[in-house]
């Protein structure tokens, strides 16, 4: 099948989006079909690079970290997917790409498919002056989008009970999004292990906390290290991987918690270097209730390191409390969790071992192939409607 992909977030960039949209087009490709990728250059020139058409585009930095919207369309590269000629598309963003996507698709006659990765609800601060107007604006705007495709895919049934509650009417199907498991499954050696621990200056004696992820405020970044600075001993060590927007927030809360010796911000790492530091690591911590599914979570789990997080109606289908992770709501369930899980090797092996076999059902070629399978129903689907408008 000829499936172009149009998506506003993409390579180099490092997020949820860009690791969901990389591993289906990869793992469909694998699977013998011509994929090709619309999204936006990170400067003001389109071009091409094989099978990637980047359009030219402006940051929009002030409204949305790392934003850019389209500048203007090159008629080179979109008669260039017109003549190849697209069985379907499938949006990744409610923005610049999809609004391309969309003229594509009126063109070729062809059905559209959106995947809602971003739960807006959840992100009001950056363009709404209250929670309650930005929750309204969300949800006209994702009723907008979902007139104009034919099929919607989320990644767990969480935003699909969010899309009916904002009266969104399409067909709905609730594929969460694939992982390259192999990458976490294989083990990394002690030396790797002991060599990063002594770069980072984290003493081999210690239990070390990870996160790893967007530094946002949205992730609720604070509540782990306000958490950490009220229970963690002193040979504890608390490692924060990636970049973000919050980070010197966070940098400036861990200087006035005294917590300078304990907490190392990592910064951003290349993906291939991730599961270095989930393996590496004794417990892995988050906070957030903004994920839409929470592919970190999955991807600690593959690497077998036991799991603490925020409960959240995303992971009522991933994380058994006490089987094979831990989730809580307050201090003192985070408390009673965090104690056991650094002072009870047994319990963190059972954890570990679940959440290895938890985490097989997401593979990439399941994910594909449930994604495949969406795919062909919006087409017959479609092709059902334009017989019936002949007739």
């Amino acid at each position: 099948m000829r499936i172009l992909i149009a998506t506003d977030w993409y390579k180099p960039v490092i997020n949820g989006v860009v690791t969901s949209v990389v591993n289906l087009e990869n793992t469909l490709r694998l699977q013998g079909h011509d994929v090709r990728v619309l999204t936006l250059s990170s400067n003001v020139h389109s071009h091409e690079d094989e099978y990637v058409y980047y359009l030219r585009s402006l940051s929009i930095n002030k409204i949305y970290p790392n934003a850019r919207i389209i500048y203007s369309t090159s008629r080179k590269h979109i008669k260039e997917i017109i003549d190849w000629k697209p069985e379907i598309i499938h949006t990744q963003c409610e923005f610049s790409s999809f609004l391309m996507a969309k003229r594509i698709a009126h063109r070729l006659d062809i059905p559209l498919v959106h995947t809602y990765h971003t739960v807006y609800e959840d992100y009001t601060h950056y363009f709404a002056p209250t929670a309650n107007m930005g929750r309204n604006i969300a949800a006209v705007i994702t009723r907008i989008v979902s007139k104009k495709v034919d099929r919607m895919i989320v990644p767990t049934e969480k935003v699909q009970k969010l899309l009916r509650g904002y009266r969104v009417e399409n067909p709905i199907d609730v594929i969460p999004s694939g992982i390259n498991l192999e990458r976490f499954f294989k083990p990394c050696s002690k030396e790797q292990m002991v060599a990063e621990r002594n770069r980072l200056g984290i003493p081999l004696h210690h239990k070390l906390c990870v996160s790893v992820g967007r530094l946002a405020k949205e992730k609720n970044e604070t509540e782990l290290l306000q958490f950490f600075k009220k229970l963690a001993p002193k040979d504890c060590t608390y490692l924060i991987v990636g970049d973000g927007p919050y980070r010197e927030n966070l940098e400036k809360l861990t200087r006035e918690l005294g917590l300078e010796d304990q907490v190392i911000f990592r910064g951003m790492v290349q993906p291939k270097e991730v599961p270095l530091y989930y393996q590496m690591s004794d417990l892995f911590l988050c906070a957030s209730s903004s994920e839409t599914q929470g592919i970190t979570y999955i991807e600690a789990m593959a690497s077998g390191v036991p799991v603490l997080c925020r409960a959240d109606a995303c992971l009522e289908s991933v994380i058994q409390n006490g089987v094979n992770g831990c989730c809580y709501e307050d201090f003192d369930q985070f408390s009673e969790a965090f104690s056991r899980l650094l002072q009870d090797p047994e319990f963190c092996e059972k954890l570990s071992e679940n959440a290895r076999i938890k985490a097989n059902e997401y593979s990439l070629d399941t994910f594909a192939s449930r994604v495949m399978e969406s795919y062909k129903k919006t087409i017959r689907g479609a092709t059902a409607l334009s017989d019936q408008k002949v007739v």
